[in-house]
């Protein structure tokens, strides 16, 4: 029998005014499976993660997560997703500690959960300082734990190892690599390393899919950004 796709686009676009961001993408991916889209700047990568994330609408088309459609059912499907996008979605001004307890709260989930995750990412000794006096490497650590503290069915996730050193994105990628069992969205500008994650690949130009497929080279990925 075959599995039901965790994710489904058919014929999506989103405009911002006369501007076309996104143009008819349509896509398929399985429970269990890693997507990596590929793209110039302004292709259209992060705008498809919103709209599949519930924060934007799309203009055209429908999207499907997780068996809810969006964005109608946005509501029943929030809590089974997890973003890690360029804003690491965090209170500045609040202690890392403070962000992971006030996120598992919401979440219904307890807060030894988080401690484990600060441990997990080699932050606990700096789990009392406020968010802003962290660097940048330490904030994505964090946003890395939010992102995950409520074990989603479904990771979104845009350079996730944006502002890593090598130990640092060693220590996040059981969280949010393949280990983690979730279906994932990985938008990535290191061509090898997102083929190397992904069961299928999506190629964005001008808001267009360009490629899809799961037997795609490096070459025709670098091809997107000429």
């Amino acid at each position: 029998m075959a599995t039901e796709a965790a994710v489904a686009c058919a014929g999506l676009g989103r405009a911002y005014g006369e501007r076309a961001v996104l143009r008819d993408v349509s896509f398929e991916l399985p429970a269990g499976a890693t997507l990596a889209v590929f793209g110039a700047n302004g292709a259209g990568k992060t705008t498809l993660l919103r709209i599949l994330a519930t924060l934007l609408r799309p203009n055209a088309g429908t999207a499907t997560v997780l068996g809810r459609e969006l964005p109608r059912e946005g509501w029943a499907v929030r809590g089974r997703i997890g973003l890690l996008g360029h804003d690491p979605m965090l209170y500045r001004d609040l202690s890392a500690r403070e962000n992971l307890r006030y996120h598992a709260r919401l979440h219904d989930v307890a807060d030894g959960h988080a401690e484990n995750l600060l441990d997990a990412v080699g932050l606990r000794l700096r789990a009392d300082e406020p968010v802003r006096t962290l660097s940048r490497g330490m904030t994505q650590r964090v946003a890395v734990c939010r992102a995950v503290l409520h074990e989603p069915d479904l990771l979104l996730l845009d350079e996730p190892l944006a502002n890593l050193d090598p130990g640092a994105a060693a220590l996040v990628e059981p969280m949010i690599g393949r280990a983690s069992g979730a279906t994932r969205v990985l938008i990535s500008h290191d061509v090898e390393q997102g083929l190397a994650e992904a069961d299928l690949v999506l190629g964005l130009r001008d808001g267009a899919v360009e490629l899809f497929g799961t037997d795609v080279g490096t070459d025709e990925v670098r091809r997107l950004y000429r």
